[in-house]
């Protein structure tokens, strides 16, 4: 308990000890004095009396009673309060009208939500009607009481997942909620307006759709929403940043020549990777690059190791007890079942038995139609065109070994047509150890889908290659011109370029402690970097009038967790303690008390 707490407890105490100090002097003088000093019977019972009740009236003086008190409630309008229905409970109550409501009657038009807690003190509650609090009124709740009344969603995309950071080439998810637009079409368009992808939402109105990133920088994708009829019902931005990333160092053991290791050679060699291939021909001959032993200080060069089944045979004892290390401390394997897998490298990592059955599967599409395909595919470049005649003819059959997925913690890391998982992977340690099985995705290259091939090959080595060093800021994700957005995890030179090339100097809240955050309140729309030193952290900046129904959604989920709860009843308020009443009537009444007192110990007793 702190000192405010204890202190009524300490007084009282001290009060009861003089208390009974003083009935223990009255008693020991009324026993040692003669019967005709001694006084009467009831004027000793009088003085033992007076004692509690002065010490009590001394405590009351010190200390007076509280006021119990009602918390009152502070109806709070907020943007499209119209809308709400207002309980009849707070009709009486007082009104303010924050800066994004409509002109309301009765209603105290106040700049932000601070200034009008400045002039009512003694709210306790707050209600608050509308789409929601800004982030420039939230800072200001403190520890009040909040219940919401929101408006209805509006009618539109409610749900915008941000997309990070994408590698070129590398394929990302869009993905959200559509809130009352029955049998809604959802369409993705790339930067130059061609469409890309298009599905339905589903019974709750979600959706989920892929495109590509190409060249590296910022980028503007477009989310629309189709009504049944083909009209357009909402749209938002979608910003993309694509920037190159270290290529992952991999190392790739074959146990026998194949043309999977030549065509997964070849991309390598094209995207930058660098690639160290090992071909064992048996007899200690190998194609390739310079053999490496396998050991702990050469599986630190590397992100990511591949193994075919033979290759994954021929290893030691000590070199899987090296492998498994490595792993443990971060490495990614990715194991190829072309043939069965040993017993010890199924035991070290964890992988299922192959089986000696093969069958055909295909991809799923990676488009909804062929218009959609080739601009997603699209032109290529001078030396290397693509072939727009390969989509209508659409993706080869794959052959792929019979392998049990395991259950467990496997993740699925490709997917065939139908939805089984063609590979998966699963964490061992800091690193992680995918299983592959089909074995023939080169033929893809051959049928004019080099595209693909690729896609496939960089999501499994970006899934599974040893993980790099993370950023350490965290930038918003939903900021938007003209409102305050947090950057925590900041350093203390950084600083953040608008698009116009202005400089801010980020100055850090010493309040937010190891946080590390800072306030900002962007000016223009669109890609801010937040600086320090030469590294850049890219995050987009919406324009007011862009995508007005997910900022009427966000806004409502904003308010609605500071809730605590999602109803909006209001519920009676209970008395709590106020502020202590005036102590002048107890010391006059001390006082008094006192003086008789006094008197009555100086009363002597009458001559006998």
């Amino acid at each position: 308990m702190t000192l405010p707490a204890l202190l009524p407890w300490l007084l009282a105490g001290l009060l009861a000890l003089g208390v009974l100090l003083a009935w223990a002097r009255l008693i020991a003088r009324r026993r040692g004095a003669s019967t005709d000093v001694r006084g009467s019977r009831s004027r000793f019972l009088l003085l033992c009396a007076l004692q509690p009740v002065c010490a009590l009236l001394l405590y009351f003086t010190l200390l007076p009673p509280r006021h119990a008190s009602t918390p009152g409630t502070l109806v709070v309008m907020t943007a499209n309060a119209g809308q709400a229905a207002l309980p009849a409970a707070l009709q009486g109550q007082p009104r303010v009208a924050l800066p994004e409501a409509t002109a309301t009657d009765g209603s105290e038009r106040v700049p932000d939500l601070g200034t009008a807690l400045r002039r009512h003190p003694d709210v306790g509650t707050l209600h608050v009607v509308g789409d929601g609090l800004e982030a420039r009124d939230r800072d200001a709740l403190g520890d009040r009481r909040i219940v919401f009344s929101p408006t209805a969603l509006p009618r539109g995309v409610v749900e915008l997942a941000p997309v990070g950071v994408v590698a070129p080439g590398d394929t990302f998810i869009a993905s959200g909620r559509v809130n009352d637009v029955p049998k809604a079409t959802v369409v993705l368009f790339d930067p130059a307006g061609q469409r890309i992808d298009a599905g339905s939402v589903d019974a709750q109105g979600r959706f989920r759709l892929t495109g590509v990133a190409r060249l590296p920088g910022p980028a503007l994708f477009r989310v629309e929403v189709r009504e049944a009829g083909g009209s357009v019902a909402d749209a938002a931005s979608l910003p993309v940043w694509t920037q190159p990333s270290t290529p992952p160092r991999m190392w790739v053991l074959a146990g026998a020549p194949h043309a999977e290791g030549k065509y997964l050679r070849r991309w390598a060699t094209d995207a930058g990777i660098p690639l160290h291939l090992q071909v064992s021909l048996g007899g200690g001959m190998q194609l390739g690059d310079a053999p490496l032993p396998m050991n702990a200080e050469t599986l630190r060069r590397f992100d990511l190791l591949v193994l075919d089944a033979r290759s994954a045979a021929g290893l030691g004892e000590a070199q899987r007890a090296a492998l498994g290390a490595a792993v443990r401390d971060g490495l990614g394997v990715l194991v190829r079942a072309d043939g069965p897998i040993s017993p010890p490298m199924q035991r070290l990592l964890g992988v299922p038995a192959v089986g000696n059955d093969e069958s055909e599967f295909r991809l799923p599409r990676p488009a909804p139609d062929d218009d959609a395909w080739r601009a997603r595919r699209g032109a290529g470049t001078a030396d290397l065109p693509v072939d727009a005649d390969a989509v209508p003819g659409g993706l080869p059959v794959l052959t792929r070994r019979s392998v049990r997925m395991p259950a467990g913690d496997d993740v699925a890391l490709l997917r065939d047509a139908a939805g089984t998982p063609a590979a998966w992977w699963h964490a061992m340690g800091r690193g992680r150890v995918g299983v592959w099985t089909p074995a023939d995705t080169y033929t893809l290259v051959l049928a004019g889908h080099a595209d693909v091939h690729a896609t496939l090959w960089s999501q499994a080595f970006a899934t599974l290659a040893r993980a790099g060093a993370q950023a350490m800021a965290t930038t918003p994700d939903g900021a938007r011109v003209g409102e305050r957005v947090a950057l925590c995890g900041i350093a203390d030179d950084a600083r953040i370029v608008a698009p116009d090339g202005i400089t801010t100097q980020v100055v850090r809240d010493p309040a937010s402690g190891s946080a590390r955050c800072a306030g900002f309140w962007p000016r223009s729309a669109g890609w801010h970097q937040l600086k320090v030193g030469d590294a850049a952290t890219p995050f987009f900046v919406r324009a007011e009038d862009d995508a007005p129904s997910l900022h009427r959604a966000e806004l409502q989920a904003q308010t609605r967790s500071r809730t605590g709860a999602a109803s909006a009843v209001v519920a009676s308020p209970s008395a709590v303690e106020g502020v202590r009443g005036p102590a002048w009537p107890w010391f006059l009444a001390w006082l008094s008390a006192s003086a008789l007192l006094w008197w009555l110990e100086r009363r002597r007793a009458p001559a006998g």
